[in-house]
């Protein structure tokens, strides 16, 4: 058990490179990275595109492997993804045939978290009410702002009660006046719910 204000994710000397087949060589975004984010946190890391900043965070969510060095959450190396991280997209990747409700529904499919159906729709509506979606679950994306859109891309990320919430530039679609809002009630989210937050972007 991690108390709040220790090291929930650590990253020692990590290295990422990736394999240029048709120029047979490799190419390195992340190299030699030490950095420790304590339970509770949020983080935000800032910098250009193409700086690694995305690369980074893959290696924290499991869903690239390192080079070289380690990523351990909560202690345990990092191998693949896990129920306890989920990410937030830049993109809002929904499914346009699916209400919102059943677009937040999505993670219990492909996870076993031996929860009642019943569960996992108080789940949802527990999710949607963080985001301010109360009202919506019967609405398709195209019915919703884009705003709106990333906000069921948030309460997908939250449905499951993960303990790290990955966030890849989450708002750089969205005009500047609703990115400041959003930025500031993804903050909320996280302070009322507890999670640890690594959030990057290019702003």
């Amino acid at each position: 058990m991690i108390a709040e204000g220790e090291p929930i994710i650590v990253a020692k000397n990590l290295t990422i490179a990736y394999d240029l087949h048709r120029e047979r060589k490799k190419l390195t975004a992340l190299q030699g990275i030490n950095l420790e984010i304590k339970k509770g946190e949020f983080v935000v890391l800032v910098g250009p595109s193409g700086c690694g900043k995305t690369s980074f965070i893959n290696a924290i969510s499991g869903l690239i492997p390192k080079s070289e060095g380690s990523v351990t959450v909560r202690g345990r190396e990092v191998t693949g993804p896990g129920p306890d991280r989920a990410m937030v997209f830049q993109d809002y990747a929904l499914l346009p045939w699916r209400t919102v409700e059943s677009n937040v529904k999505m993670p219990f499919e492909f996870q076993d978290l031996g929860m009642s159906q019943e569960e996992q729709n108080q789940s949802v509506k527990s999710a949607l009410r963080l985001v301010d979606l109360d009202g919506f679950e019967k609405s398709f994306p195209y019915e919703l702002s884009g705003g709106m859109k990333q906000r069921v891309g948030i309460a997908r990320a939250l449905v499951t009660n993960p303990d790290i919430l990955l966030a890849d530039e989450p708002f750089a679609a969205i005009d500047a006046m609703t990115r400041e809002a959003m930025q500031a009630e993804m903050e909320r989210i996280v302070m009322e719910t507890g999670q640890t937050c690594v959030f990057i972007t290019h702003s």
